[in-house]
């Protein structure tokens, strides 16, 4: 096909002449352009605005009554062991101490999170003879906790319970007849003198009879986990009472972490003088205080070893001589359950009991210290969720355990605790919706280069995913964010 005989002045000279007669057609394209490009900003203007909304964490919603208990059940299902009250190992590995222990089992524990630094033999079933009283007055604190019960409450100890009608080699705090006696008084008779009187009088007191009174005790003892435990009578003066020195030690953690004022008000206290003028019968109360019988608190290391502050003896002929020994020193609590404790008699038995909880206390303050999470982390951390319905999420600490920090490196295990640093590792954002409870990010705690414990941080509520719509501005936002 030819076109060399076509003229092109002819074809330039009509279009020149159409666009005389149509002037709009040449400004219509900058006018179509320039709108686009102005609604193409204000679009990107708005997105601009929109989006930094997702930068105001500090907008997350508080989580309701509802969210918050399907959070803490979930995370107590999930990570029961490290948000129970129950005692665990330590999270990292260490060398087994060495430990010249002459008690037949024994167990060391740090008081705050229940790990376990040192054990011999826990396992083996053994009366824990007068420690039995320890749960009497777990229960009748608990009572008290109730509205059941009061400190201030009188008490008339029953025939079965006065001293002149218990066994020749019992403790006693020497409860008579016609007495009144407080609970408060009962309290201070078993922390004490390890009054098997007064575990009787306070089990009628609180339950109508020892029968009934030791069926509350193994329910007790049932409820919080202990498999091994058993209850015949609440003295301890029969050796069908059993337990292990780890589930004596965990029910002792327990009792002193729920009942703290226990410690400061009883199981201190370095003497009893009973029964005094108030406390006696009227055919007698001309006497006064005169009748009162003194006696130390049988725990030999209560007033020598610093920081003791507890907690209970035990004795008879199946057990050997058992100790529960607490100390906190600088803030850091630790306890010890030692038993089937050699010896030929009180003085060599108590002994013992000495020698051994020295060494495993000592120790335990020298090789460790306790690292307070509580005081250096956030209770949550915010996190934008684009492209999902809700804008926000909290991630939380699965758990806030106090983490046990070894003496490694510093002069002393407090000072490595100091040294303790926690490096937090967040997403930017969780695009598309997050689950109840799932991983979006974690917690290590570090001494130096040496891990000590890495806490998972979670979703505290599911974030639903948005339309497509949410979705695709979600993944703009996501891609800003970032």
């Amino acid at each position: 096909m030819k076109f060399s005989n076509v003229d092109l002045s002819d074809f330039d000279l009509k279009k020149r002449n159409s666009d005389k007669k149509n002037p709009k057609n040449s400004k219509k394209i900058p006018v179509v352009l320039g709108t686009a490009f102005l609604i193409a900003a204000i679009l990107t203007a708005i997105f601009f605005l929109w989006s930094a909304s997702f930068f105001k964490t500090q907008n997350v919603k508080p989580l309701s009554e509802e969210q918050n208990s399907s959070l803490n059940a979930f995370l107590d299902q999930t990570y029961s062991l490290k948000r129970s009250e129950s005692l665990k190992p330590l999270p990292y590995p260490i060398v087994a101490a060495d430990l010249e222990v002459d008690s037949g089992a024994a167990i060391l524990v740090d008081a705050k999170n229940g790990c376990i630094l040192f054990e011999k033999n826990a396992d083996e079933v053994i009366p824990p003879a007068s420690i039995t009283k320890l749960f009497v007055m777990y229960i009748v604190f608990k009572e008290i906790e109730n509205g059941n019960l009061s400190l201030d409450e009188l008490v008339a100890p029953p025939e079965n319970s006065w001293a002149i009608n218990m066994p020749s080699d019992a403790s006693l705090m020497f409860l008579g007849q016609g007495q009144i006696v407080t609970v408060r008084e009962l309290l201070t008779g078993l922390a004490v003198a390890s009054g098997n009187d007064a575990a009787l009088a306070l089990a009628y007191k609180i339950s109508g009879s020892t029968k009934d009174f030791v069926a509350r005790m193994n329910y007790e003892a049932k409820i919080l986990g202990l498999t091994h435990t058993h209850f015949e009578e609440p003295s301890g003066y029969s050796e069908k009472n059993v337990t292990t020195a780890r589930e004596l030690a965990e029910f002792c953690r327990i009792y002193i972490n729920r009942y703290p004022e226990s410690l400061r008000d009883y199981h201190s206290a370095k003497e009893i003088l009973y029964p005094l003028g108030k406390n006696l019968p009227s055919w007698q109360k001309a006497k006064g205080d005169s009748t009162a019988i003194y006696q130390r608190n049988t725990n030999p290391l209560l007033g020598k070893m610093e920081g003791c502050d507890g907690l209970k003896t035990g004795f008879i002929y199946e057990s050997g001589y058992n100790l529960a020994l607490t100390a906190k020193r600088n803030g850091v609590r630790f306890l010890s359950v030692t038993m089937r404790g050699p010896g030929t008699g009180s003085k060599q038995g108590n002994f013992y009991r000495v020698k051994d909880g020295t060494t495993l206390m000592e120790w335990a303050f020298s090789s460790f210290a306790d690292y307070i999470p509580e005081n250096k982390i956030q209770k949550n951390y915010p996190v934008a969720v684009p492209g999902a319905k809700t804008k926000f999420v909290n991630l939380v600490p699965a758990w806030t355990n106090a983490v046990t920090v070894p003496h490694i490196s510093s002069q002393t295990a407090a000072e490595d605790a100091e040294n303790v640093t926690a490096e937090i590792q967040l997403p930017k954002c969780i695009y598309g919706g997050t689950k109840l409870g799932a991983v979006y990010g974690q917690i290590q705690y570090k001494l130096g280069n040496t891990v000590l414990e890495t806490v998972p941080l979670v979703a505290d509520r599911t974030a639903q995913k948005a339309g497509l719509w949410g979705q695709f501005w979600g993944k703009l936002v996501c891609l800003r964010i970032r």
